[in-house]
């Protein structure tokens, strides 16, 4: 009977305990709850589903950072230009082959040891926000690597300081250049410069082999696996797999595949120094 007196009629099996789902009754309608079985096998289809997705929503994650470090590295190409363009087209100065410009320190001048390259744009005038020279894969890379016990810097201070600068191009005067689209200014590296001495991680300006023969066996893999940080398919430790972003001078941003770096000994000294003008350096 319901709260006006109204009788209403109950199924023949109302109320036992044998039926195989729970009822309740609920201002005159019957629900029926899941059994235990049901649920667990919702949970079940649920995992397998999460297990299935999961792996795909990891790629699309690793492919919108490799996006924003590409678009970071386009902006960063624009502030080069418009420096360029108030400075006579020539390159500031780079420090080559010496210890500064080649840390993370974005608070020192570019005067100043261990000062950032991107300081040299930053006191023109052109670096609005300092998180254009990050790379949100870079900063991932750092974290696995351990590079702050590298460079004894703690993490946070190089998690915009993402991109290596052509060393090479130190005061170099780019409007005298022909093949601009084929000089690089800037790529992704775990180093303010993308040279060390008389290499790079592309190319030996002494032998003119690929320079990754002087980091296999070196207890480098760590930095290696940091600098081909994107779509990494392989455990290797000097096989990834992976690709690098590349700025180029006409501003231009291209990636280059680790394969080609190894297989086809893609460095070249033209796309350093195209002027010749730091040829004595070659051989550090």
């Amino acid at each position: 009977m319901d709260y006006e007196g109204r009788h209403i009629k109950q199924p023949a099996n109302a109320g036992t305990t044998s039926e195989k789902k729970i009822s309740h009754h609920r201002n005159g309608i019957f629900l029926r709850g899941f059994t235990l079985v049901e649920l667990l096998v919702v949970i079940a289809i649920i995992a397998i589903l999460m297990a299935i997705l999961m792996p795909a929503l990891q790629r699309v994650k690793k492919q919108a950072r490799e996006v924003a470090c590409r678009s970071n590295m386009r902006q960063v190409g624009l502030i080069i230009y418009m420096y360029l363009q108030d400075n006579d087209f020539k390159m500031p100065n780079c420090y080559i082959h010496t210890a500064k410009s080649n840390k993370y320190y974005w608070d020192k001048l570019p005067s100043e040891n261990d000062s950032y390259w991107g300081t040299a744009y930053e006191k023109e005038g052109f670096v609005k926000d300092r998180m254009l020279f990050g790379c949100p894969s870079f900063y991932t890379a750092a974290q696995v690597a351990g590079l702050d016990k590298l460079y004894n810097t703690p993490i946070k201070e190089f998690r915009d300081s993402a991109f290596g600068l052509n060393g090479f191009m130190d005061q170099q005067q780019t409007n005298a250049i022909r093949n601009q689209a084929e000089v690089i200014v800037v790529q992704e590296h775990v180093e303010p410069r993308i040279e060390n001495g008389h290499r790079d991680m592309f190319f030996d300006f002494s032998s003119s082999k690929p320079a990754l023969q002087h980091y296999t066996g070196g207890g480098r893999d760590d930095v290696y696996r940091a600098i081909f940080r994107h779509n990494i398919r392989r455990s290797d430790e000097f096989r990834t797999g992976g690709r690098a972003n590349i700025l180029w001078l006409d501003t231009h941003v291209s990636a280059i595949e680790e394969s080609a770096i190894m297989d086809e000994h893609l460095g070249e000294v033209r796309w350093y120094d195209p002027l010749k003008k730091h040829e004595d350096r070659w051989d550090g």
